[in-house]
């Protein structure tokens, strides 16, 4: 099974800072006190766990999760998960969620005025493989309105969840597209300050993993940390 790494070390600038305050709600969020650190148990370090078992082979394929196909542009979205020294790390629990084409979630909180799509819900998950591996075929997200500032809309993301031996042991980012003109007004995005780091949350072109006539192919690796750490949500 796989070990998440705790972030130890961090490199100024690289991870979100707690209170970023032009993302608004992080100012309600944001601890005002020093943090508490409450030592684990044996309990906590070794369960609950996830079983393997659960997950189908087929559970990466988001565009086959209903009876017909979901409306948008099909993508392939595929990289590695890699700790601090390059190393894979297999086993991995990798869960994704993300708004449909027209940039709406299925979830009864998204109130967004766009059509939702019965054949899409959005979510999907698989495990890496011995390399570190990962694949998810999907819909392209679309952009939408948020509410946080005066005509403030999100860029296309996809949010990651990574597990490791346990479901107490959860990072989580989001991915992000290349020249996508919004992510110079997200704050979201703009937590991050180092600008090398913020560029490790936009994926790249993949050629290689492109489908003729199908589907295009985006890369993005993960690394858990270290001074080419992916940025991680607090």
């Amino acid at each position: 099974m796989a070990k998440l790494p705790v972030f130890v070390k961090v490199i100024a600038g690289t991870q979100p800072e707690y209170l970023h305050p032009d993302y608004r709600s992080s100012v309600k969020r944001a601890p005002t006190r020093p943090l508490v650190l409450l030592p684990h148990s044996l309990s906590e370090r070794t369960g609950p766990v996830f079983g393997q078992d659960c997950v189908r082979a087929t559970d990466g394929d988001l565009t086959a999760q209903h009876a017909g196909a979901p409306l948008g542009e099909r993508i392939a979205v595929s990289g590695r998960l890699l700790d601090e020294g390059g190393r894979p790390v297999r086993g991995a629990l990798i869960e994704v969620w993300q708004a449909n084409a027209a940039g709406r979630y299925l979830h009864k909180m998204d109130q967004h005025n766009a059509p939702l799509d019965p054949n899409f819900s959005g979510c999907g998950r698989t495990l890496t493989d011995a390399d570190g591996r990962y694949q998810f075929l999907t819909i392209k997200p679309g952009a939408y309105p948020w509410g946080n500032h005066a005509n403030a809309w999100r860029p296309a993301h996809i949010h990651f969840s990574i597990f490791g031996d346990g479901l107490l042991s959860r990072l989580v980012t989001q991915m992000y597209f290349p020249g996508d003109p919004l992510l110079a007004l997200d704050p979201i995005y703009n937590c991050v300050s180092d600008e090398k780091a913020k560029q490790r949350l936009i994926s790249s072109f993949d050629l290689a993993t492109t489908t003729p006539e199908f589907a295009l192919g985006y890369r993005f690796d993960i690394v858990l940390r270290g001074r080419d750490a992916t940025p991680m949500e607090k």
